[in-house]
């Protein structure tokens, strides 16, 4: 092995190995064994048991069960993995771009019934060791996770998250704080002009104030023009004055419900106390309702469609005649057919991933744009999926050669194929994802099942990946022609293709503030002398409440006594390689090794230094050794799970004003590919 690294190695000051451990492959793990003992039929807590899968890629052991007054559907996964994960969704399908779902996430997390203190979570942050704690607006769902490793931890944050969502508060005084409010200039001053005011309302001004977002944004709406997606769910800025308090606790009552939601579980906890504890401090209030929450498929165009939209110009552009982005997106499959997504997602990646991809050639290295549009590729965040291609940073002259440049390369994929070498090297690229298991790998799963199962798919298809890549390398071996005539299928025949333009309007935010002006009058003109006084004395009740320190004491706490006194000591070979420090680190990563290596900088000349950071960026994309830039790529994807370099700084723990300078090299491959890791590092450097 170190035949190959010496010259990689000569002038690092730390190498670091994390590699498989042999011993624990053959150790049984106890939560996902204890978990195959369940049975279809079986009940816990008045939940029943509907399924039980092994998913050896996971090394986990998945458990569907319905909750059964209810309907609400559950899903755990049972691993040994202490880092353990809650999480509960609503499918939330707004009518309206008044963003309600939106701030209703806000909302419900700003007190409830047995928690009525303002901001509970955030109160939680000291009073908890969670690893993560959050929630999200999606386009048609909102998520509420939490992660921890301590079971005290774990039945608190449940409680807190469960009181939240179900039982919230959803004063008025939370929803002027966190949706919209009117409200003086000067908060103390009656007499000052009245303007809009709100956590939400001032976000989503930020977010469609990013040109990517607001193109990504008109993209969706466009290309799904009949139902929830044709509107903004995290609200749009001059819709949200038109949200009402009752319409938000009315949202809530519809959607907040168990029949709408979905409950995730992950790690080595024990299923039956989760159960348990949902039951009874939630699920037994409430009986089964029929949501009405269901997406109804986009109705299929007979012919392509264009449009434009427009933006605010960037006053950093390098090029001002090149601010224009230019997309062809086409509605695709149902994303609730797990092996169709795939065989998508593999094609998205095919054509515009990397340099050897036929779109990276046609459209990037012509330098027509500055890079792909920032949606370029699979979306499967809908209820159908979407792909989209195209350029940013473009001039608007080239708006019909891109076009036709988009055409040719889908007829010369459908001509011409993709090597097998690059469909090897994407489902190794795949094989290494599903075993490199990341210290928030719970989170990952609930985020990765969250669409589909969101509409009913089988979130457990969805997990088992090797499934998918064995069916598809069959359905390849007998119709070798398989991605072509899906690519003339969805795209060459595809009907339902919008053409979307933005470029930018010198006068766009002139026009913004003066629609924002409107709408602020349009409120203002109705109001009485009684309604401005009473938006005085309310807007002061709020910045008293604000300003009041909160009794905490009903949320629940740690004690001392529920935390490990110690904690895991994790085992390091020390060695060396020539003169080089080596460290070894076994562990149970799934078959993958991990290799890091600092080198030190303090010598490099001062005028250098500057050079850093385009180093680290180009040395692995140049070519090496034999290899050209795009056999290099090639070889990277096939062998291995990526090479970085990165600038580091490290303080010295001692002496404040002391740092040392240095880049970390940074790689990972599959236990079978370890000489060709080094290999190629060695033809970096060498």
């Amino acid at each position: 092995m170190f035949r190959l690294t010496k010259t990689v190695l000569q002038k690092a000051r730390h190498v670091w190995f994390n590699g498989p451990q042999q011993a624990w492959r053959l150790r049984s793990s106890s939560a996902r064994e204890k978990a195959l003992e369940y049975q279809p039929g079986q009940k816990i807590h008045s939940f029943t048991v509907r399924e039980v899968v092994a998913v050896p890629d996971l090394c986990l052991t998945a458990v569907k069960l319905t909750h059964d007054k209810t309907g609400a559907q559950y899903l755990h996964a049972a691993r040994d993995d202490s880092n353990n994960l809650f999480s509960v969704q609503f499918r939330t399908t707004p009518r309206d771009s008044t963003g309600v779902p939106h701030i209703l996430e806000h909302t419900v997390l700003c007190g409830s019934k047995k928690y009525p203190c303002r901001d509970p979570f955030f109160k939680m942050l000291n009073r908890s060791l969670s690893t993560f704690m959050n929630a999200f607006t999606a386009s048609d769902y909102t998520m509420y996770p939490f992660s921890t490793q301590n079971e005290k931890d774990f039945q608190n944050l449940l409680s807190v998250y469960l009181d939240a969502v179900f039982f919230p508060c959803l004063r008025k005084q939370d929803f002027w704080q966190e949706g919209w409010r009117l409200e003086n200039e000067d908060p103390t001053d009656p007499s000052s002009p009245l303007v809009f005011k709100g956590v939400v309302f001032n976000e989503m001004k930020g977010v469609f104030s990013d040109n990517e977002r607001l193109y990504a944004q008109h993209l969706q709406n466009k290309l799904y023009p009949d139902h929830t997606y044709s509107v903004v769910s995290g609200g749009e800025p001059l819709a949200i004055p038109d949200l009402t308090w009752e319409q938000l606790k009315h949202f809530h009552t519809t959607h907040y419900h168990p029949s709408n939601a979905r409950f995730f579980t992950y790690g080595d906890l024990p299923l039956e106390n989760h159960l348990k504890q949902i039951q009874e401090e939630a699920l037994c209030n409430f009986d089964r309702i029929d949501p009405n929450t269901e997406v109804p498929s986009q109705p299929h165009w007979s012919r392509p469609r264009e449009d434009h939209v427009t933006c605010s110009p960037d006053a950093l552009a390098p090029d001002p005649a090149k601010q224009n982005t230019l997309c062809m997106s086409y509605l695709l499959g149902d994303i609730t057919d797990a092996f169709e997504g795939f065989i998508l997602s593999l094609l998205s990646s095919l054509m515009v991933s990397g340099p050897n991809s036929p779109f990276y050639k046609s459209l990037i290295e012509p330098k027509i744009g500055s890079d792909f549009a920032s949606v370029v590729g699979y979306d499967g965040s809908t209820k159908e999926a979407s792909f989209s291609i195209g350029l940013q940073g473009m001039a608007e002259q080239d708006t019909e050669r891109v076009k036709q440049i988009i055409g040719q390369t889908i007829d010369q994929i459908i001509e011409n194929g993709f090597e097998d070498v690059r469909i090897e090297a994407l489902l190794h690229k795949i094989e290494i994802q599903i075993k490199h298991q990341s210290t928030n790998f719970g989170l990952s799963l609930a985020s990765y099942i969250a669409s589909s199962w969101n509409h009913d798919g089988d979130p457990v298809d969805l997990l088992r990946i090797s499934n998918s890549v064995a069916k598809f390398r069959q359905a390849l071996k007998e119709n070798p022609r398989l991605l072509q005539e899906k690519v003339r299928y969805y795209f060459k025949e595809n009907t339902h293709r919008l053409t979307l333009r933005m470029s930018p309007d010198e006068t766009y935010l002139e026009k913004q503030a003066k629609a924002e002006e409107e709408k602020l009058q349009e409120k203002i003109s109705v109001l009485t002398d009684s309604d401005r006084k009473e938006i005085y004395l309310k807007c002061l009740e709020l910045l008293e409440a604000q300003s009041k320190s909160q009794d905490a004491s009903s949320l629940p706490a740690l004690k001392v006594s529920d935390i490990q006194p110690t904690i895991p000591v994790t085992a390091v070979q020390m060695s060396t390689a020539g003169y080089v420090p080596v460290q070894y680190c076994e562990q149970p990563t799934n078959g993958l090794v991990y290799f890091r290596a600092m080198c030190s900088l303090n010598t490099l000349p001062e005028d250098l230094r500057v050079y850093v950071p385009l180093f680290c960026s180009i040395i692995t994309k140049m070519g090496c050794g034999a290899l050209d830039y795009r056999q290099q790529a090639q070889q990277m994807e096939l062998r291995i799970g990526g090479m970085s370099v990165s600038a580091q700084v490290i303080p010295d723990s001692t002496q404040l004003d002391t740092f040392e300078q240095g880049i970390l090299l940074f790689s990972s491959c599959l236990e079978r590919n370890l000489p060709h890791m080094f290999k190629l590092w060695s033809d970096v450097f060498n």
